[in-house]
């Protein structure tokens, strides 16, 4: 099946002075216009790896991705990004660091549309009054408002999430996560967000996406949540499914968590075979 965004025989390998190493190899993945999935496992399972190559930051080995029929060949502004950390300008306001990329976008558009779609932005994740702060004397949960904004304000065609919640409070959290689908559901774009939380993936998106354990990660699993749009958060955890496929979830992250301890100790007994052999001879 086709869709708005396809990952097809997606890879990563890497170069290491003891030979190469895949990372991430054949991972499959479609995506039609509007749904949010998320990609859920392991610390290490390469889920930031697969998100990366989709931006268009880090070079694909094998595979590729295309959006909207057309192949994806580095980063661009199709595709809006919000890491864990916003990476902001500290002495520029909040208004100039969305401009930063308004401005590079938008050429063509007056300084007051550039500077009315940044505000507008900025607006809509509750920055109104705080448009002329610097972002060094903002809060981190009002800095990651502020790369919210920064990536919705591009107009892109995807968005592209690497845990944007996990440095911030339960109740920061919680609040900035209704606020991202408030604006996703306004704007109808395309998210692809990286989380190891059983619950945010839950909350979050339409399907959820288990990754096996690295190297040589795939897709493990895909689960199609029945959740209403717009989400309530109560309605979502009342829903009868809810905890059925939260177990399932958890299932398959400790099944991987017992898959590696077992790897783990087949490699430590054949290192410890091969090294009594080389003793006895």
């Amino acid at each position: 099946m086709r869709g708005y965004v396809e990952m097809f025989r997606l890879g990563k390998t890497y170069d290491t002075h003891n030979g190469p190493v895949v990372i991430v190899e054949e991972f499959d993945l479609n995506l039609e216009k509007g749904e949010y999935v998320s990609l859920l496992g392991h610390s290490g399972c390469g889920k930031s790896t697969v998100l990366t190559m989709v931006a268009g930051l880090n070079p694909i080995t094998t595979g590729g991705v295309a959006i909207d029929g057309r192949e994806i060949d580095g980063p661009g502004p199709d595709r809006g990004v919000v890491f864990q950390s916003p990476c902001l300008m500290p002495w520029m306001t909040a208004l100039e660091n969305v401009m930063l990329g308004v401005n590079q976008v938008y050429l063509q558009a007056s300084k007051k549309d550039r500077r009315d779609l940044a505000s507008y932005y900025l607006n809509l994740v509750g920055l109104g009054s705080n448009l002329h702060k610097r972002a060094k004397d903002l809060s981190q949960g009002m800095q990651q408002r502020v790369g919210i904004a920064r990536a919705f304000a591009l107009r892109p065609k995807m968005l592209l999430l690497d845990e944007p919640f996990g440095m911030l409070d339960s109740l920061t959290r919680m609040e900035l996560q209704e606020i991202l689908l408030e604006i996703l559901i306004r704007d109808k774009v395309t998210t692809v967000m990286v989380t190891h939380d059983v619950d945010e993936a839950l909350f979050m998106s339409d399907r959820v996406v288990m990754m096996t354990n690295g190297p040589r990660a795939k897709v493990g699993a895909i689960f199609s949540l029945p959740f209403d749009r717009p989400r309530v958060r109560a309605d979502v955890l009342d829903h009868p499914e809810y905890y059925d496929f939260r177990g399932k979830m958890i299932q398959f992250l400790e099944d991987q968590d017992h898959k590696k301890l077992k790897a783990d100790a087949e490699k430590r007994a054949k290192a410890q075979e091969e090294l009594a052999t080389a003793e006895a001879t």
